[in-house]
């Protein structure tokens, strides 16, 4: 601290001497709100891009026969859909969500790897770049679903290759991300802020990235060997050679299915913030949500092969893998209980990320519960790859995730901004999203049930009235999120300025630590005042 000062006294200057401006600002930048910003532009554009991509698996969906695409350019818009939102969309957003709050709830300085931190964001563009860049290579974009099974992907051409290699920069930056947040999380606290005393986004985050560290780099040894097979001649995943393409699902699914709880568990401490705020009490059994996220976490590890109950496994795995997925059902139902019991009483009032919040746990719950159908192996394995599938994921990862993450931005826009949204546009953006949502996905359960496969461009006439319904909703749906760009861009803009307390009545802790002005600079070290 002293050298920073004497230094300072001899150049004679202060710490904004350097600072840059404009577009050298945000490619410098090391501050946590910044970089958290970045991440979620990043992720907004990423959303668009793959809910286009979503529009033209709806539009050709709408009635039977073949529309407007042919079936490889259909499989490529499934596939880049499912790679853009998982990895562009839902995860870049929550880890804005980490810099933003962060350092701010523990009473840090910023995260502690500050350039690392910039890094870990500026490999995402070209990341994305890549992945989407894959539709203008010859044969087009990976078509192999996203989870890019062999020996599917081992048999494409140049385009799974920009696949492999986005998702392993975005890997990286996935884990220099997560070792920054372990790291600022477990050093940085403010005096007195023991583990417990955490807020519980904090924790989940904790968790989350832990969770990231260790699959992230299963994922990349599973595309790696892809990578192999398809230039260098092992055969990991062909059969004629000696290898197993299950091996493939195996080791993806070991990353896969932690990685679904990557994506819902940060969910989860927005959530378990914004509903005591406006139920004006605090979070009903803190250290219970706190063993429950880390038992989900846990239990993550030991159920990948129920996404494989049809590739013929031996009574015994199934069994296994049967009850260790219901097992999960218990700490989300904890979870669950939590917040209805934290409202339970409560002094409620339904501003938009209240709203959000709780159609969340609505939607979410009926989510989980197909979820514990499809853990039951003689059902999976009848309504494995059907759309009752596509239903139970989307139910968790769009009203679970994106709900969340809509929540979590309209409860944080005031302390990000100065600004008040407009809560007129929010609470219509709420209204149609949800409506709009369901009429998409829930008939989604009854194709699936009466047969409907997933992943085809083409299907029989009994499925015709519920695919015309689910592709009216989906374009309602993509509209309504026109809304939430006007209400962020407005609120970003200008607006009535945001009191100290936005929330009247949620003094929790995300409002009372403070965090620095953005300090950007990678010529001079930080200033410690």
């Amino acid at each position: 601290m002293e050298a920073v000062t004497t230094h300072d006294h001899a150049h004679g200057h202060d710490e904004h001497a350097h600072h840059p401006a404009g577009i050298m600002r945000w490619i410098t930048t090391t501050n946590h709100k910044d970089i958290g910003t970045l991440y979620l532009i990043f992720s907004l554009t990423m959303f668009f891009i793959g809910g286009l991509l979503a529009m033209g698996i709806r539009a050709e969906l709408f009635q039977p026969g073949l529309q407007y695409w042919r079936p490889e350019f259909f499989n490529q818009l499934t596939t880049m859909h499912g790679l853009i939102m998982v990895f562009g969309a839902i995860m870049p957003a929550f880890v804005g969500f980490a810099n933003w709050q962060i350092p701010m709830m523990i009473g840090a300085p910023d995260m502690a790897f500050a350039r690392m931190n910039n890094w870990s964001f500026w490999l995402l563009p070209p990341a994305a770049l890549l992945l989407v860049s894959s539709f203008f290579v010859p044969g087009g974009a990976p078509a192999a679903g996203w989870t890019i099974y062999a020996p599917l992907s081992t048999q494409m051409g140049p385009d799974m290759d920009l696949g492999i290699f986005a998702l392993h920069i975005m890997g990286a930056s996935s884990i220099m991300g997560s070792i920054n947040i372990v790291t600022t999380i477990l050093n940085m606290r403010a005096p007195g802020m023991t583990l417990m005393k955490m807020p519980l986004f904090v924790w989940t985050w904790l968790i989350t990235a832990y969770l990231l560290i260790a699959v992230m780099p299963v994922l990349a040894g599973a595309i790696t060997m892809v990578l192999t097979d398809r230039h260098f001649g092992t055969n990991f995943f062909n059969a004629a050679g000696g290898g197993d393409p299950v091996m493939f699902q195996h080791i993806f699914w070991f990353f896969g299915h932690p990685e679904v709880y990557i994506m819902i568990l940060p969910a989860f401490g927005i959530v378990s913030q914004v509903i005591p705020a406006f139920a004006r009490k605090p979070l009903f059994g803190y250290a219970s949500m706190v063993y429950a996220t880390s038992s989900i976490a846990i239990l993550s590890f030991i159920v990948w092969a129920h996404h494989m109950f049809a590739t013929g496994m031996p009574a015994a795995g199934q069994l296994f893998f049967m009850y260790a997925t219901m097992l999960i059902a218990v700490p989300t139902g904890v979870k669950v209980f939590n917040w209805i019991a934290t409202m339970w009483k409560g002094s409620m009032t339904f501003e938009t990320p209240m709203l959000f919040a709780c159609g969340f746990i609505f939607v979410f719950t009926i989510g989980g519960f197909t979820g514990l159908i499809l853990a039951i192996a003689p059902v999976d394995i009848q309504a494995q790859d059907t759309y009752y599938v596509v239903a139970h994921f989307h139910y968790v990862l769009v009203a679970g995730s994106l709900f969340a993450i809509f929540a979590g931005t309209y409860f944080w826009l005031p302390k990000w901004t100065g600004h008040m949204y407009d809560e007129a546009l929010g609470k219509w953006h709420f209204w149609l999203s949800i409506i709009f949502f369901n009429i998409t996905f829930f008939p989604m359960h009854f194709l699936g049930l009466a047969g409907m496969p997933r992943r085809v461009p083409d299907y029989a006439l009994q499925f015709a009235d519920f695919n015309m319904i689910a592709s009216i909703g989906a374009l309602g749906f993509g509209l309504s999120q026109l809304l939430f760009v006007a209400c962020v861009i407005k609120c970003a803009k200008g607006g009535a300025a945001a009191p100290a307390k936005p929330w009247e009545g949620a003094d929790t802790l995300e409002w009372t630590l403070p965090s620095p002005a953005p300090y950007h600079s990678f010529e001079t070290p930080p200033v410690v005042k």
